[in-house]
């Protein structure tokens, strides 16, 4: 079915062009290589009696301009044109590719050199036609390098039917001469020409994956014919057609055009990006959500924080999904700020503010989003969900009391009596818009309820729901012990490790999205919403120590029922589900065009398929640590220190990807060797203090190990303790020779990799992991881990003026509402990877506590 759109007369002509059309434009526009290529007359140029006048639309001109200063696109005009007349008449820039002759002639050089014969036989055409010609009025001859096109627009309509009759009877018989028919036109060529022919010539050298043909006349279906797949055609003005679509006008090609470089641009290059760390994380320990500075939920997935996104703005932008709030009006805000001790948000602007929280109580599958609009204004709502990252077609249906959204497997509605909506659709999603009048007696609360179709009111006023939510974040912030520095950071950051774990299982998720790049535009972009056995442990031991360990009961409870299911505790995966399962395979979501342009965006992690020996340390440490908070070992928590002790002692000695999860080949690793005498160590002392039996071998393997490291982890040439045993390379990680113990940090050789690391891998604000080749294209930022990995070692070593400027300068890196994600380039000066990152408020706890002391 061919659909047609109204007429358009310029690129603001956009919105008139049929939804259809728009998304299949959209969709194309996502090809990781484009190919653009139109006809002239009657497409870029309207059809005019003296052809010598056709002059292409301006905004035409412009679009084709901006489309081929994009990357990885390449745009092409296709005529029948001589390519000398084609280039003389559109004055295209240069970046725009030429083809004239129906294909015979490109800007890249005359593809058909004529032979002998075929000179005779065109001088023969030519002579001809000129002789049938002679003495007509209205007829033009134009003359190309293999052709001649017969030109009887300007004649009168007896006098060109009769002479086209007669070359069609005369010279268009004859062997050797290919005729091409278009509107008051025939072209005779000694060669083969074809528009399509062109088109597919043109895609085999830039190897584009689709292509756009835009074109008016009869030999434009040759090229229509040979779209398939992604590619998309557009007929314009009428006549039967095997193109997909239609469009009325040469201004409607302007308005196609414009389109294109819109999707095009944001598909490549991604929306104005909001700096990460500039990012709020909702939570209520069942699902977690972003809000950007200007109130716009910008991440959410239901039904578990790694299932698919419903809103996912923050890798597609608006079209990916947003929910967003603003004063119609003074649209920048004055600021946004955590309720002091709760995970409950506040974006005000002069005469607006926007609360945002989830809700505690909500009931078993189910989530809350509760959204009040409070002030003296007029404020403008936009809903837009987009399940499965915007791969699912929703619709919207009003009712008194809110709206119901309609496509999704789990229900789902907004609560948000006596609001208007209006609902539009791009073809396949709608999405709704209302303007509300809000006056200080009259709040507009707004309730997204994920797992419910149910819009009567809440048991529940909304305050009452405000006040629970946040009395539970500070009741359980009123039970830690805080250190001095950065008290309110460490109180925030404690809220975010706790806001990260699932409640129901116990499971800690190692940062809140997937797919936030470690370089802009690079492909290190990672999912991180599930649980790492070492990150969770870690995020465990950071709440034991100021005090709160039901989460870390509940974490080793999850880890309990995981180990449960292996045959043995070697065969431990490096990261799990929320609920302990396996992970499906990676996968990529090609429709999103990623932060700032970052792709691709990831959904999976390949890392849980990997060997990382060192997991095993972190999880013993924290068995210690939580049973000296408790005064007592668990007989659960001594079978899994058994357990993973027994990990080590058989796979010690083997090559691993270690805990930065590189793609490379595994390598014995020193931070891995390290973790496992942490491991050995831990469970042997563990023994000695609460009467435990252990085998009389572990004492002699975990100094079989830590010799091991000492000899082999050791290099002359570096000076330093090195990554693996088989090279000069520094990693960040191998700091743990002397943070675990196993070396004494007042040893000369700590002291000289402390030196080393410093001079390889800070870089002012921050440190990298490593600098060495891992395998993947592009770079990364420094990681605030690895900043409080050399804090603590500054200490060790008896650094503190060093320790105290490095960790203000990591505090620094903190967002306005005291969020920190992965990482920071300290050349951009902007903050790189998923967020909140687990790892990184972790490092901050650790030492503003050590630098409390």
């Amino acid at each position: 079915m061919v659909l047609a759109a109204t007429p358009a007369t310029s690129p603001a002509g956009v919105a008139a062009l049929p939804a259809e059309l728009r998304r299949a434009l959209a969709q194309l526009a996502r090809t990781p290589r484009l190919l653009v290529a139109c006809d002239y007359d009657g497409t870029l140029s309207p059809i005019v009696a003296d052809p010598e006048q056709a002059r292409p639309l301006p905004e035409s001109v412009n679009a084709l301009r901006s489309l081929a200063a994009l990357s990885s696109t390449t745009v092409a005009v296709i005529s029948g044109r001589a390519l000398r007349d084609l280039a003389t008449l559109s004055r295209l820039p240069a970046e725009v590719h030429l083809v004239g002759s129906h294909g015979s002639e490109f800007d890249v050089g005359f593809v058909h050199a004529l032979e002998g014969d075929t000179r005779q036989l065109l001088a023969r055409v030519r002579a001809e036609l000129e002789q049938l010609a002679a003495g007509l009025e209205g007829i033009y001859l134009e003359h190309k390098p293999a052709s001649v096109a017969v030109h009887v627009r300007r004649a009168e309509p007896e006098v060109g039917e009769r002479l086209l009759e007669a070359v069609r009877g005369g010279p268009c018989t004859w062997d050797g001469v290919q005729v091409t028919e278009g509107k008051a036109v025939v072209e005779l060529a000694v060669v083969r020409t074809d528009k399509g022919d062109a088109l597919n010539v043109l895609r085999r050298q830039v190897g584009a994956t689709a292509a756009v043909f835009l074109g008016d006349d009869v030999t434009d279906e040759k090229a229509f014919a040979t779209l398939a797949g992604p590619d998309l055609g557009i007929k314009v003005g009428e006549g039967e057609t095997v193109a997909s679509f239609r469009v009325t006008e040469t201004a409607d090609v302007a308005a196609v055009l414009a389109f294109l470089v819109e999707v095009r641009r944001t598909w490549l290059h991604g929306e104005q990006a909001v700096p990460i760390e500039r990012i709020s994380m909702l939570a209520n320990e069942r699902s977690v959500a972003l809000l950007t500075p200007d109130a716009k939920l910008t991440w959410f997935c239901h039904p578990e924080p790694d299932s698919g996104a419903v809103f996912a703005d923050l890798l597609g932008g608006p079209t990916a999904g947003v929910f967003g709030i603003k004063p119609e009006r003074n649209g920048l805000p004055l600021g946004q700020r955590y309720l002091p001790g709760t995970m409950t948000v506040e974006t005000r602007w002069s005469k607006l503010l926007v609360t945002d929280y989830l809700d505690h109580a909500s009931a078993p599958g189910r989530t809350e989003l509760v959204r009040v609009i409070s002030g003296n204004t007029r404020a403008v709502i936009d809903f837009a969900p987009r399940p499965e990252f915007g791969q699912v077609p929703v619709s919207l249906v009003a009712e008194p009391d809110g709206l119901r959204v309609s496509g999704m497997s789990d229900p789902m509605v907004l609560r948000a009596p006596g609001v208007e909506w209006t609902i539009t659709s791009d073809g396949q999603h709608e999405s709704a818009h209302a303007v509300v009048e809000v006056a200080p007696d009259r709040p507009v609360v707004l309730e997204l309820r994920c797992g419910s179709d149910d819009l009567s009111p809440s048991s529940r006023s909304e305050p009452e729901r405000r006040a629970a939510a946040g009395t539970y974040w500070s009741d359980w912030l009123a039970t830690l012990r805080l250190p001095e520095v950065q008290r309110d950071l460490v109180a925030r950051s404690a809220l975010t490790l706790k806001g990260l774990q699932h409640d129901e299982t116990g499971a800690f998720l190692a940062a809140a999205t997937t797919s936030l790049p470690e370089e802009i535009g690079g492909v290190r972009n990672w999912d991180y919403r599930y649980c790492w056995i070492r990150d969770a442990a870690l995020s465990a031991q950071a709440l034991v120590s100021l005090g709160s360990t039901d989460e870390a009961e509940k974490y080793l409870k999850w880890l309990h029922g995981v180990l449960a299911t292996l045959p043995g505790p070697e065969r431990l995966h490096p990261l799990y589900t929320l609920h302990g399962t396996h992970l499906g395979p990676e996968a990529v979501i090609d429709t999103l065009p990623g932060y700032a342009g970052s792709r691709p965006v990831r959904v999976g992690n390949l890392a849980n398929q990997q060997v990382q020996l060192d997991v095993f340390g972190p999880v013993v440490d924290l068995v210690a640590q939580l049973a000296e908070v408790r005064g007592e070992l668990t007989d659960d928590d001594w079978r899994m220190v058994e357990a993973m002790a027994e990990a080590v002692t058989r796979r010690w000695d083997e090559a691993d990807h270690g805990i930065w999860e590189e793609r490379h080949a595994p390598r014995h690793r020193v931070y891995s060797r390290v973790m496992g005498w942490v491991t050995l160590d831990r469970a042997i002392k563990l023994a000695g203090t609460y009467g435990r039996t252990v085998d009389p071998g572990l004492a002699v393997l975990r100094d079989t190990i830590s010799q091991d490291v000492l000899k082999n982890g050791w290099n002359v040439e570096a000076q330093s303790f090195t990554t693996a045993y088989d090279g000069v390379d520094l990693d960040a990680a191998t700091l743990h020779i002397g943070l675990s113990g196993l070396i004494d940090p007042q040893d000369e050789r700590f002291q000289a990799t402390v030196t080393a690391t410093e001079a390889e891998l800070r870089s002012g604000v921050t440190v990298y992991r490593y600098h060495r080749d891992d395998g993947l294209p592009g770079t990364e930022g420094g990681w605030h881990i690895c900043a409080a990995w050399m804090i603590e070692s500054y200490l060790l070593t008896g650094r503190r003026t060093e320790a105290e400027e490095l960790f203000q300068q990591m505090v620094d890196c903190a967002g306005p509402t005291g969020l920190l994600p992965e990482e920071y380039d300290p050349i951009a000066e902007r903050s790189l990877g998923n967020h909140p990152q687990a790892y990184s408020h972790i490092g901050l706890i650790r030492c503003a506590q050590l630098l409390s002391n």
